[in-house]
């Protein structure tokens, strides 16, 4: 059914397309078409009329299509940018050259209509190439105008999730992702000619295997039982060297369920290969061999002078690439000698001397390991493969024939990050399943991310694996470092992001006017949509009246020491006051005293009553005792409503907070206080997220609860944890004294 469209605002542009959509389509036109003509590219004619003067026409006629990205007209003439995918060249078009309907079409056009134009060869008197059309096409029309200063933009999250509209305005983008295609073609190349045999693995596993990381888990609806997405392809690719395939690999995707930040996104493509008979300098090798072509192909760099720029630092990939172990790096960077044979209580007391927390079941592998990870890592620039780590923190690795405690392991460093990982593998099967076992053990620890006992993998080694090498490699990483790019979302087309508002008048926008009675109807398709229109009530939120609560600060503080005597919950009580005060100025500023009462009185009940189901259910009434008001009493119940259904769920802005703030803020106090210098001021993010995975520490805090708080907040984990942080130091002056 034909769509009415009422008479549009001056002001809005996007319904004055739609409008001149539809009168096209009343006219007759098409601007949709099935069929289009190409013969040549914007690039191509200028390469092949490069030498053309200027005032010469040609009688060379072609069809080219592309995108409107400027227009101009001067009376029987117009001037149009048109942008394919290779450049950009001029139509000139002269009312003569075209028909009526055609020359009439140009004035129903917009920036961003996508056309086709057919005609001949010219170059204006002013040396401009171009194409004098002789005749001109709809192909697709825009109906969303293009952001004029979309290069500048500082807001990195909407070019990242609009990334059609990145690659539209910013030719650079375009050009990092034909590199990023033409260095994983490279790749393939340079591994076949090696004698390499790519092959393809399961992407769902029934057992975590091959790294240590928290995986996604799914339903395998068939067999009834879940799997994983895979977090590696090190284990199945193992199998086909027992199998007697001497050289595979396989470029793929991953999945880790963690954090994000400028070099990690829970979707990844990496590298794994494994060589038969080789070892760690075969890897070596292979690495040194690969890089150095990207960077002659890539980055244009002269063979035996493979230099190039990364983030403002030079990298110099030439020659024999150093190699170093770990415990060197290690003691570099701390300033005295450190290794295997170090005695624990040192290598405690240097951890703390540098701010590094440590655990008790921590040996001097693991404790060394820390010293080079915090400290040593960040130090190396040029591609540096260190070398001999603990068997600690290598459970696939082959140990060391000299020094048993040490694998024969590297990893490759540039510019402070890991690049790749290579082993000596372990082909041992007995070795393997001790060390499968230990992992197993480890998990039963709360390490959510150890290893599971791969039965069927510890078989295949029984059959006879010979020596080999193995490495993997981060391809997002890779394409960073040769095309120079700060984050790895810069990197991948269509990076993870956090939950988009969409309510139902955006939905509305786009939809006709009229529909059939087959169409579902706005609210069912706000449902449908990505966090549809339930952000609406949140949005809404920040447009209400200003919230009482009835009580004074100094009768709500009052009111908290009345039924709590223990220092750590009044303490905690004031912690959240001072976030949550942090945040209303952020978010609602004209509530900010009812945001700093919430957070307060948030666990009022707790220390007298301890009872999980209807904790803050007496808080409602000890409030209303005491003056306060409902909505003070509601706002503080939602926190608890996963564990009391009866109970209101965070809906507004300040809810969300406060869920998110209260669990998340414990773990970090609980975190700091294992610091020499017990002071948020100096805690850093990977000091949190170390803390969050290991559940054995602060094992009252409960990690879902922070992840939904995360959620409910529409914040990936890391930003959260970051947020908090920022604001625990922000109010840190305000909580001096309290213990």
């Amino acid at each position: 059914m034909a769509e009415k469209t009422a008479t549009p605002s001056a002001n809005d542009e996007r319904a004055q397309r739609r409008a001149r959509r539809q009168a096209l389509i009343d006219a007759g036109v098409q601007p949709y078409p099935i069929h289009s003509t190409v013969t040549a590219h914007a690039a191509d004619l200028e390469e092949r009329y490069a030498e053309l003067s200027d005032g010469t026409d040609t009688e060379d006629v072609y069809s080219l299509t592309g995108r409107i990205r400027a227009f101009r007209k001067q009376g029987k003439a117009a001037f149009i940018v048109l942008e394919d995918c290779t450049a950009q060249i001029q139509l000139f078009c002269r009312v003569n050259d075209l028909p009526e309907d055609e020359w009439a079409l140009l004035g129903q056009l917009d920036l961003g209509d996508i056309i086709g134009a057919t005609g001949a060869v010219l170059r204006t008197r002013r040396g401009q190439l171009s194409i004098a059309p002789t005749h001109v096409e709809l192909l697709s029309k825009s109906l969303r105008p293009l952001p004029e200063k979309f290069h500048g933009l500082t807001d990195r999250e909407v070019r990242y999730r609009q990334r059609y509209v990145d690659l539209i305005m910013n030719p650079e983008v375009r050009d990092t992702f034909r590199k990023r295609s033409q260095i994983i073609s490279l790749i393939r190349r340079y591994m076949e000619a090696d004698g390499y045999m790519e092959v393809e693995t399961p992407m769902m596993h029934a057992i975590l295997g091959g790294a240590n990381a928290k995986p996604f888990v799914t339903h395998f609806n068939a067999l009834d039982r879940d799997f994983y997405l895979r977090i590696a392809t090190e284990l199945p690719l193992k199998r086909c060297i027992v199998g007697g395939l001497e050289r595979v690999f396989e470029i793929g995707r991953q999945f880790r369920n963690e954090g994000m930040d400028l070099t990690h996104n829970p979707e990844f493509t990496s590298m794994e290969a494994y060589c038969a008979y080789s070892d760690l300098d075969g890897m070596k090798e292979l690495t040194q061999g690969l890089f150095k072509t990207i960077a002659r192909e890539v980055c244009g760099c002269e063979d035996g002078h493979e230099v190039i720029t990364y983030q403002g630092q030079t990298v110099d990939m030439s020659g024999t690439w150093e190699s170093l172990p770990l415990s060197e790096v290690a003691s570099r960077a701390c300033g005295e000698h450190v290794d295997m044979d170090t005695p624990i209580e040192r290598l405690r007391q240097i951890c703390e001397k540098h701010g590094i927390e440590w655990q008790e079941n921590w040996g001097a592998g693991k404790l060394v390991f820390e010293l080079y990870d915090e400290l040593g890592e960040a130090t190396l620039v040029n591609p540096t493969f260190v070398c001999d780590y603990p068997e600690e923190v290598s459970p696939l690795s082959k140990r060391k024939d000299d020094d048993p405690r040490l694998t024969d392991r590297f990893e490759l460093v540039i510019c402070g990050h890991e690049y790749a990982n290579a082993f000596s593998e372990l082909n041992d099967p007995v070795d393997q399943a001790g060390r499968f076992a230990e992992q197993v053990a480890a998990k039963g620890f709360g390490d959510d991310e150890a290893m599971g006992y791969d039965y069927d993998y510890v078989r295949a080694l029984e059959y006879g694996m010979p020596p080999a090498g193995g490495i993997g490699y981060g391809i997002d990483r890779m394409i960073m470092l040769f095309c120079d790019a700060p984050a790895i979302r810069d990197v991948l087309l269509f990076p993870q992001m956090k939950p988009e508002v969409i309510t139902r008048a955006d939905i509305a926008s786009q939809l006709p006017e009229t529909t059939d009675n087959a169409a579902a109807s706005v609210d069912a398709l706000a449902d449908d949509a990505e966090h549809g229109a339930s952000n609406e009530a949140a949005a809404a939120h920040a447009d209400a009246p200003a919230l009482e609560t009835g009580l004074t600060r100094d009768q709500a503080f009052d009111l908290l020491k009345k039924y709590n005597e223990d220092p750590f919950h009044i303490a905690h009580g004031q912690t959240l006051e001072g976030l949550m005060r942090y945040y209303a100025q952020k978010y609602d500023p004209a509530n900010v005293e009812f945001w700093g009462q919430v957070g307060l009185l948030h666990d009022l009940d707790w220390e007298k009553f301890q009872d999980e189901v209807q904790h803050t259910v007496k808080t409602a009434e000890l409030i209303e005792e005491a003056g306060g008001t409902k909505e003070l009493a509601r706002a503080i119940q939602t926190h608890n409503s996963d564990n009391n259904p009866d109970l209101p769920a965070p809906s507004c802005k300040m809810e969300c907070v406060l869920f998110a703030c209260d669990e998340l803020s414990g773990l970090i106090q609980a975190a700091v206080l294992m610091r020499p210098s017990k002071s948020v001021m100096d805690f850093e993010l990977k000091s949190l997220k170390k803390k969050f995975k290991d559940k054995r520490f602060a094992a009252g805090c409960d990690r879902d609860v922070i992840r939904k708080g995360a959620e409910l907040n529409g914040m990936e984990l890391d930003d959260l944890f970051a947020s908090v942080i920022e604001a625990m130091k922000a109010i840190q002056p305000t909580c001096e004294g309290v213990e």
